[in-house]
């Protein structure tokens, strides 16, 4: 029976022993943290706070410089832990990167991740990005904390996804000018709140000026002239989107949305450098251009 004791009490101590082993290699291992941006957010409302618009082509945004100053944000609010990476989410046609997509995506500890681009510029697929990246990193414990820049209510099951493994999320805001960006459900779920503030973004985000044409020295555009201009930039948009996002556009004829409509002001504007601004029937002239030779390809 003595004998019996222990043995017992010896297996107790060598478990004992490795449990004190596995904690003390616990203690050494860092904690890891990730950053998680919707750019879709980031940019309608950074734009919005410094330059007083959420149109993309109406500002720069200086990717480089923000991703550092973030990874710096984060390296102050989780002192003790290591940057897995920045996974950045943004929308583009058939998933293709553009240039600026492509040159963050060559940043060092930068992860580009693309959902879908409609033809109305409407991401679609990002959240689901999200979920699935929080969930895998959290399930895998490759991290303990992540700092998730957006404010779409979607964006509620990811955060619910990682926290059931036991990683915390904590959500980063950008200032409103006026309201809120973020959907109340998710400032309830999350860990933490922090608001970037106006002189973070400032230093990244710079309002484009418009290009200046010399109307008077320019002979005013006919108006076939302007068709002729709409169908040339039909053809470009058509071969970069393709037919599936023109079936779309054309669903909403005779409406174009607002942002192809500029697109189509702004490179009809660059191709005549004539100002169409104020010439609404040269405009008019334009989209029936745009659209008679989408129609003709349908």
């Amino acid at each position: 029976m003595n004998d019996d004791l222990t043995v017992l009490g010896a297996r107790i101590d060598r478990t004992n022993e490795l449990l004190q082993r596995v904690l003390a290699e616990v203690a050494k291992t860092p904690s890891t943290h990730a950053i998680f941006v919707d750019a879709g957010y980031l940019y309608a409302a950074a734009g919005r706070l410094v330059a007083g618009t959420e149109d993309r082509r109406s500002f720069d945004l200086d990717a480089e410089g923000l991703i550092d100053a973030l990874i710096d944000r984060a390296r102050t609010v989780f002192a003790d832990s290591r940057l897995l990476r920045v996974y950045w989410y943004d929308g583009a046609r058939r998933r293709i990167h553009t240039a600026e997509q492509q040159s963050i995506a060559e940043l060092p500890d930068v992860k580009v991740r693309l959902g879908n681009l409609n033809a109305n510029n409407q991401q679609k697929g990002v959240d689901s990005l999200i979920r699935s990246d929080l969930e895998s990193l959290a399930r895998h414990r490759a991290i303990s904390d992540a700092a998730l820049l957006g404010g779409d209510e979607d964006l509620v099951s990811a955060v619910e996804a990682a926290q059931g493994y036991g990683a915390r999320v904590h959500l980063w805001g950008i200032e409103a000018p006026e309201g809120r960006n973020q959907a109340e459900p998710l400032l309830w779920e999350v860990d933490s709140q922090r608001t970037l503030d106006l002189d973070f973004f400032k230093p990244y985000v710079a309002r484009r000026t418009a290009p200046s044409y010399d109307t008077a020295a320019v002979t005013r555009p006919t108006r076939e002239a302007m068709r002729f201009v709409g169908a040339q930039i039909a053809a470009k948009w058509l071969a970069a989107r393709g037919r599936e996002a023109m079936a779309e556009l054309l669903h909403g004829h005779p409406y174009l949305p607002g942002s192809v409509d500029q697109d189509l002001l702004v490179e009809a504007e660059g191709l005549l450098q004539y100002s169409l601004r104020g010439q609404a029937d040269l405009r008019r002239a334009l989209r029936d251009g745009f659209w008679e030779h989408l129609q003709a390809q349908y």
